[in-house]
């Protein structure tokens, strides 16, 4: 039988070293969410009657975009007037009503108004090229079997 081999051994004189971390820490404060408080009190009546006003105007004189328009409507009733200024010069004056009993009624006024639209020259800004015209193309009959 063969000897067991014998390697030397080393002891160091200082102990292992001990590794311990201590674990991080880590507390998220729990979000906090609170729906936001209603900024009405009363609930919308759906089927209450329509209520609105509005009105607009335009004065370009650059353009000649003059114009304008008022309307009022309480539940089924409407009513209002618009304004503007047509190619000629003249403001035509629309005073209209609309109810479920007699339609829609408008009453139509012309008025000089003394405004002169711009005129603008409406001659092309180009030259056109001459009409060249080919010969017409020569066809035959067609052949019949």
């Amino acid at each position: 039988m063969a000897a067991a081999a014998s390697y030397p051994t080393y002891k160091s004189a200082a102990p292992a070293p001990a590794y311990r971390a201590a674990a991080p820490v880590y507390r998220a404060a729990a979000p906090v969410y609170k729906a936001a408080a209603p900024s009405y009190n009363k609930e919308y009546n759906y089927d209450a009657p329509a209520q609105y006003e509005f009105n607009y105007a335009v004065n370009d004189e650059y353009t000649g975009d003059i114009k304008s328009q008022h309307e009022t409507r309480n539940g089924d009733y409407v009513s209002g007037q618009y304004t503007l200024i047509d190619a000629d010069g003249y403001q035509r004056i629309v005073d209209y009503t609309a109810d479920e009993h007699t339609g829609f009624n408008a009453v139509v006024r012309r008025e000089p108004t003394g405004y002169a639209p711009k005129q603008y020259n409406s001659a092309p800004a180009y030259k056109a090229a001459p009409a060249h015209h080919s010969a017409p193309a020569q066809y035959s009959a067609p052949a019949h079997y």
